[in-house]
């Protein structure tokens, strides 16, 4: 089983230029390599029988010898992720054309791989290709084969590491309970196991409580001159506003859903479609905040770590409008109707009434 870890680094600054420098080779490549991409497939629709092969970084090493100072590997990784890109968008042409990286826009990141040991972690620090030893603080052990490691760095500039693990199976005592959630926006989650218990966890709105504060360092930002060093220490600022925020959001998501997986072996969850959601402006933001995708993915990987069963009921499936003493299904309610009573006489609680229909899903 493969496992990532994460782990924050503290590079020197000589290191932290090899990062920013290696980040660009691998950016420069990707866009070098799809933009020839682009153009053989033009030539290709000129001349149909002409065989075309597709490019690699070491083409462009001798018109460019400062792709020779970083690690070849994190360049033939940028070629890997191209091609998983096209793969993808022939696949599902929804996905996407694959784009170019922007300096400013893109993740800034390489992934490089272990080959005998070129990967390993010794003494509080970890050892890369082409740099050798780099500070970490590894807040937590682990067993395994190293197979791979991606460098990144955040708007902040701060570094991490996410090594990744190929682990044997654990064997995890399984747990006895059941547990049916619906995600809203008033409450986060409203659960219900199948003791009949429910419970609401209250939607902790980290976006809008901060609001205030990142609109004033946005006015701040809009007030520097464009170049300057204010203005550069004015992004930095605003940068780390939303940086806590993100990992506020994060540390509630994890504890969650980590709760979840411990307490109940299956799992019975609302599927949700966010992006459809976010086209009524009314709530976009606030569904933008909840992060509804980002907990269901989380409880995901956990349930395969954990050995638990995860259900996703069918986007289609009426848990708010189906009645859960005798399965009638009313007319579709608005969204200001909280609680309604169903013609068998049964009184619900709308949310409450929607967990349970979907801890039924789970016998």
């Amino acid at each position: 089983m493969l496992k990532a870890y994460k782990f924050r680094l503290s590079p020197t600054k000589s290191q932290q230029e090899y990062f920013v420098k290696t980040f660009g080779c691998v950016r420069f490549v990707y866009n070098k390599m799809l933009e020839e991409r682009i153009r053989l497939y033009e030539d290709s629709k000129l001349n149909p029988n002409a065989k075309q092969k597709l490019p690699t970084p070491a083409k462009y090493k001798p018109e460019f010898p400062f792709l020779r100072e970083v690690d070849s590997l994190s360049l033939a990784n940028a070629q890997m992720d191209l091609n998983r890109a096209y793969t993808n968008f022939f696949r599902d042409p929804s996905v996407g054309f694959p784009k170019f990286k922007s300096k400013h826009n893109a993740r800034a990141s390489y992934t490089t791989n272990n080959l005998k040991g070129s990967i390993r972690i010794e003494d509080r620090k970890v050892k890369l290709p082409k740099i050798g030893f780099v500070k970490l603080k590894q807040h937590r052990p682990f067993v395994g084969i190293i197979k791979s490691a991606t460098v990144s760095m955040t708007k902040t500039r701060k570094f991490f590491i996410s090594i990744l693990v190929d682990q044997s199976e654990e064997q995890w005592v399984p747990a006895k309970n059941k547990v049916g959630i619906d995600l809203g926006l008033e409450h986060f989650a409203i659960m219900t196991n199948d003791e009949w218990t429910s419970e609401k966890v209250a939607n902790p709105r980290f976006l809008r409580k901060s609001e205030e504060k990142i609109k004033k360092a946005h006015r701040a930002l809009s007030r520097k001159k464009k170049g300057s060093k204010n203005r550069d220490k004015a992004r930095i600022i605003l940068a780390k506003k939303h940086e806590k925020i993100a990992h506020q959001r994060q540390d509630f998501l994890h504890k969650l859903s980590k709760r979840m997986v411990d307490e109940n072996q299956v799992i019975v969850v609302e599927t949700l479609k966010s992006k459809n959601m976010m086209k009524n402006h009314t709530i976009a933001k606030s569904i933008g905040d909840v992060s509804w995708y980002e907990f269901v993915r989380q409880l995901a990987y956990k349930c395969t770590f954990y050995g638990r069963t995860l259900i996703k009921a069918d986007q289609w499936y009426a848990s708010t409008q189906i009645c859960s003493s005798c399965g009638t299904k009313g007319e579709k309610k608005t969204l200001d109707v909280r609680e309604w009573t169903c013609t068998c006489g049964a009184h619900h609680d709308r949310d409450i009434n929607a967990s349970i229909n979907l801890l039924l899903l789970a016998d």
